[in-house]
């Protein structure tokens, strides 16, 4: 199998097997899992946990790019690289605005690890980017790594399968909120849209 051919198909495998692992460690089934082996306690630490695995597992998959062989597609010339690299600024910016919305220490899980209560609950999130999106850091997300202002084979398969990845854990985690917060949580998939904001709002 050429090298060209043989990247890809590498990449694609990683991510698909970083998705797997990532999707089942955040689904409900693998917390009553944990929580049945090692007790209630563990739900203080399994976010921190979670988000610690997720990272270490995820660097290999945006390694592979940069150290297979690889091929240029196209380089955004100046003056439009720096428009690409304002819009991937503000992207950056909206992901830290939307995990400052949800709480940040509880989205790395230091809240749950220093508190006194086991019982992990939240609420749910409806301000600020989430008025407009459901997923806003799925849309940030998406919106940096389209923008790179080089793009090669093995980049543009990795954003391909980030991006599948991401709007197939998205509909996972919908079921999951649906779970959650029940008919707030329908409510709200109601009036808000997915990923992409309405130009227009009643």
């Amino acid at each position: 199998m050429p090298p060209t051919t043989l990247s890809p198909l590498l990449i694609l495998l990683a991510i698909a097997a970083y998705g797997l692992l990532h999707s089942w460690l955040a689904s409900l089934q693998a917390k009553a899992l944990a929580r049945r082996s090692l007790g209630p306690t563990v739900d203080r630490v399994y976010r921190l946990a979670y988000n610690i695995v997720a990272l270490v597992s995820l660097l290999p998959v945006l390694a592979l790019p940069a150290i297979l062989p690889d091929q240029t597609l196209y380089t955004i010339p100046w003056p439009w690289t720096l428009l690409t690299l304002t819009i991937q600024a503000l992207a950056l910016l909206a992901l830290a605005v939307g995990v400052l919305q949800t709480g940040l220490w509880s989205f790395l899980g230091l809240e749950q690890l220093l508190s006194s209560s086991q019982s992990g609950a939240s609420h749910l999130v409806v301000g600020g980017l989430y008025r407009w999106v459901r997923h806003p850091l799925y849309t940030a997300g998406m919106i940096f790594i389209w923008l790179t202002p080089l793009m090669t084979v093995n980049v543009l398969i990795l954003n391909l399968g980030l991006s599948a990845y991401l709007v197939i854990g998205a509909f996972f985690e919908e079921r999951k909120l649906l779970r959650e917060y029940g008919e707030g949580y329908r409510q709200y998939q109601q009036r808000t849209p997915m990923f992409l904001p309405r130009l227009l709002r009643k």
